[in-house]
């Protein structure tokens, strides 16, 4: 299973960006989908998550300026980042929890893509 992160980029504060992550690989289930975000010097930290059925999380700092949402059809979750600010300059990641099946059963072990980078200016 592979998570393939795109959307980064440099915007002014203000700004926005999207950012999508798509799954691909022997994928029998997506269970909870997620972003995090890891600033320099800083601990990896979650962002926003969003389950199977739609409901969703968000860390206080992003409440009312982020949006995640998922195309279960297309593996896919997405990130509306609106009313950028310098402090969420950052690597963000995708994260997947993800049921494969194997000969032995079905197994749910949680992947991450590559990380995209968004840099906030002010």
């Amino acid at each position: 299973v592979q998570l393939q992160a795109s959307g980064g980029g440099s915007v002014q504060a203000g700004g926005s960006l999207r950012l999508s992550c798509a799954a691909s690989g022997s994928i029998f289930r997506i269970n909870v989908m997620g972003w995090y975000r890891q600033a320099p010097g800083n601990q990896r930290e979650l962002v926003a998550a969003i389950t199977s059925g739609g409901s969703t999380n968000y860390a206080d700092s992003v409440k009312g300026r982020f949006a995640i949402s998922r195309d279960n059809a297309k593996n896919t979750v997405y990130l509306q980042i609106d009313g950028l600010k310098p402090e969420d300059t950052a690597v963000y990641y995708c994260n997947a929890g993800v049921t494969i099946a194997t000969m032995g059963g079905l197994y749910e072990c949680c992947y991450w893509g590559q990380g995209t980078l968004v840099t906030v200016s002010s």
